[in-house]
């Protein structure tokens, strides 16, 4: 396998299924339940098609683009992954620097095995910071003061986890954070470590830490708490696409978590339209679930989003 030469993104799944312990790999790569739409998202990319046009001049293309007034290299970005020491010793890192030379931007997962203060000591970037709600919102204020305070330039508000999809796979492995790692964001509170479980110990975490409580006004009371602006993440329908414009989000991920939360919703690519249309280009929509090509953005930024999130779904 060390030998191989890799021409493509979807070529690496096969590498790392031979090199991770089957845990983390099957954490990292499979869905909920039946994972319909974990095949879905890719498959409906395959069912877009392109009316090319010719005799243009294309000698000098610019792929740079802006996202929430930050100038970025290209219109792909990289969403938040948690537990990524799981895969590589650097784990975040790695990533953080990458994405720093790559002139793009990471989104740091809140469930990361390196702090925000650790990727924010990498060096120069722009990070978003990826947030969970907690049932405690001491630990939610507290962990977005420190996200500012360590330079990231927006949050990304996870609203499709009122509770964790049903992984089956992660079930049948028991799947809990191997016990050299931590959840680092949340060492000192006590909350870093996840108990083994009868069945995936994430999934316990989520039920007993994460707000199911979750709503619309709690976009508003985050929006008293920080300046920063707020990506609403996990938005598939033009109903809450307005309502997103309406509390004065500033942007809107359409994301079904990677197809590991509620399977059988639409693949990201087909539920864009309706979200585009919907926001009336009052605020920027961006994708993420599926994408493995160069065509695969160029379908998402032609059926009007403003860029795509890559990640390990």
């Amino acid at each position: 396998m060390a030998d191989t030469e890799i021409t493509n993104v979807t070529e690496y799944e096969a590498i790392a299924r031979a090199k991770l312990p089957k845990m983390v790999f099957d954490y990292y790569a499979s869905g909920a339940e039946d994972q319909w739409t974990l095949r879905e998202n890719r498959y409906a990319f395959s069912r877009i098609l392109f009316r090319p046009r010719i005799l243009i001049d294309v000698s000098k293309i610019d792929m740079t683009t802006t996202v929430l007034g930050f100038k970025i290299s290209m219109p792909i970005m990289i969403a938040p992954t948690a537990m990524q020491k799981m895969a590589h010793p650097e784990g975040e890192y790695a990533t953080a620097r990458a994405a720093s030379a790559a002139g793009t931007i990471m989104t740091l997962s809140s469930w990361a095995t390196s702090s925000v203060e650790e990727v924010a000591s990498t060096g120069p970037g722009i990070r978003f910071f990826q947030l969970y709600v907690y049932k405690d919102r001491h630990v939610v204020a507290q962990l977005v003061r420190r996200a500012e305070r360590a330079g990231f330039k927006a949050i990304a508000l996870t609203v499709d986890t009122p509770r964790l999809g049903r992984r089956e796979a992660d079930i049948k492995n028991r799947f809990t954070l191997p016990p050299f790692l931590t959840l680092k964001n949340f060492e000192g509170l006590d909350l870093g470590k996840m108990d083994k479980a009868d069945d995936s110990g994430l999934a316990s975490y989520v039920a007993g830490q994460i707000d199911r409580s979750l709503s619309w006004k709690d976009v508003k009371w985050l929006q008293t708490i920080t300046k920063l602006p707020i990506l609403v993440k996990g938005v598939l329908t033009g109903e809450d696409a307005r309502i997103a414009v309406d509390v004065g989000a500033a942007g809107i991920i359409v994301s079904n978590h990677g197809a590991r939360q509620l399977d059988y919703v639409p693949a990201t690519i087909m539920a864009l339209e309706e979200v585009v249309k919907a926001t009336q280009g009052r605020i920027p929509v961006f994708l993420d679930g599926g994408v493995r090509r160069g065509t695969d953005v160029f379908k998402a930024l032609a059926l009007g989003a403003s860029g795509i999130f890559v990640s390990k779904s």
